[in-house]
């Protein structure tokens, strides 16, 4: 049933916005997997909301992950404008004009008019993410995905405050649209993030951001692979976002929704839920068995050692692939803190060629152990930031790429970005002094590693 001007939630992240027709989808994963075959859709598109898609005139692509930017669903989408966030590298604006689209930058903070009664503006962030903010009759939508305030709270706050009714859509989830797959030392798999009531979680954001109603998003997947389904685990049903939620101080809308922002009716869309069988690794070209040949483990250390930043706090990345090692020495002498990645020879050599290993560690399939002193966060922040947001999509590698890289979102608002900054140094203090169990649990001295030294030594002189 068409409706004149508002909105609707579907699929992963996508919010098609209405003014007369349809007019644009944001991150349309509408077909096809994610990351290496390891995602699908939780929820059918319907078959409605499948044509709008194909008949908005314009597109927009938050960042670079295959559930926000789909190879196959883009393939579909060639005859759009692609609208983006004004990313530091310029990666997927040369990577889609590469093949044929038409693509507009959008200049952080600076409203763009798509139709009457509705505009948009975007910002970028130094994490690679982007936020969209939709202006939809006087009606305030929060498109925040899986974007976390890097700088730019304080100015979408002022803004919420300008109007009666807004709306929050923001990743919100147990864990699983990030890495998992931990291990220690002692072969047993790390505690998986706990399960808080995620309806508190999301009401408490809307709260923060000043929005009135919160929508769940950004979520919407399930593990299809043999390998990750054990990730399923940990994902949201739709009746968890209730869980906790305060109804009596703000709306909380289905995940897929159609929102008049005339009438200000809500519809419920009650997309049919995805249930097909889960697929064996080697249909996306994953053998397990299959082991690297000497030329693909110098590719591999290759691609590592150009990521300069890496060397200041991690002394060596291990790689077991069909069964043999290969190991990254990032610091020669020093063999106290690294990662063990157990990965297929497939999807790694992909990660490392079209430089996108962030997919890896999202797809949670691959299986990292933590060697020396980690933190509570995981592979923040020494080894994702480096490698997959300002290396791999910001095209900031060696240290003075990295110093010009964060310089220019510096630029762009100085204020805010050295609060942020200020913050951070303040608080991550105050939580390193919290009893981590990734701490407590894996200490200093490394065991498997002090005994495999000599072992290492001689072995890494074969290739």
């Amino acid at each position: 049933m068409a409706f004149e001007c508002g909105f609707e939630t579907v699929g992963n992240a996508t919010i098609i916005l209405h003014d007369g027709a349809p007019l644009l989808a944001s991150d349309p994963w509408i077909t096809g997997p994610a990351y290496f075959g390891s995602w699908g859709l939780a929820h059918e598109i319907p078959a409605e909301q499948l044509e709008s898609v194909k008949k908005c005139k314009y597109l927009w692509v938050s960042h670079g992950h295959p559930d926000h930017l789909s190879g196959d669903s883009m393939a579909q989408l060639k005859d759009k404008i692609v609208l983006m966030p004004d990313h530091r590298g310029s990666r997927i604006y040369h990577d889609l004009v590469g093949q044929g689209f038409t693509v507009q930058v959008l200049r952080d903070r600076e409203w763009f008019e798509l139709s009457p009664r509705i505009r948009v503006l975007s910002i970028a962030d130094y994490n690679q993410d982007g936020v969209l903010i939709c202006d939809v009759n006087g009606r305030l939508v929060l498109n925040l995905n899986d974007a976390g305030d890097r700088g730019w709270g304080g100015f979408v706050k002022n803004l919420a405050r300008r109007y009666n009714r807004s709306f929050l859509l923001s990743l919100c989830g147990f864990g699983d649209a990030d890495m998992m797959n931990f291990w220690g030392e002692d072969g047993r798999m790390l505690p998986l993030p706990e399960k808080t009531p995620l309806g508190h979680t999301l009401w408490q954001r809307a709260q923060f951001w000043g929005a009135t109603a919160a929508i769940p998003f950004s979520a919407m997947h399930r593990f299809q692979r043999l390998d990750s389904a054990w990730a399923n685990r940990q994902s949201a049903s739709l009746q968890d976002y209730a869980d906790g939620f305060d109804t009596s101080s703000r709306d909380l809308l289905p995940a897929y929704v159609r929102y008049d922002c005339i009438t200000d009716e809500v519809t419920p869309l009650n997309p049919a839920a995805t249930n097909k069988p889960l697929h064996e690794p080697k249909e996306f070209g994953d053998d397990w068995s299959e082991p690297l040949a000497p030329e693909e483990k110098a590719r591999l250390r290759t691609y590592f050692l150009s990521f300069e930043a890496l060397k200041r706090n991690i002394d060596f990345l291990r790689f077991v692939v069909g069964g043999d090692e290969t190991i990254v020495e990032l610091r020669p002498g020093n063999f106290e803190r690294g990662l063990t990645f157990e990965v297929p020879r497939g999807s790694l050599l992909s990660a490392v060629q079209w430089e996108i290993f962030d997919d890896l560690l999202i797809g949670n399939f691959m299986k990292v152990t933590l060697h020396g002193e980690w933190g509570p966060h995981g592979l923040y922040p020494d080894f994702t930031p480096w490698v997959a947001k300002y290396g791999d999509n910001g095209r900031a590698k060696t240290m003075s790429e990295l110093r010009e890289y964060h310089r220019s979102y510096f630029r762009r608002a100085p204020a805010e970005y050295l609060k942020h900054k200020f913050d951070i140094g303040f608080l991550m203090p105050l939580k390193e002094q919290t009893a981590s169990l990734l701490r407590s649990r894996l200490g200093a001295n490394s065991v498997f590693f002090r005994g495999a030294k000599k072992a290492y030594w001689t072995m890494r002189t074969r290739f």
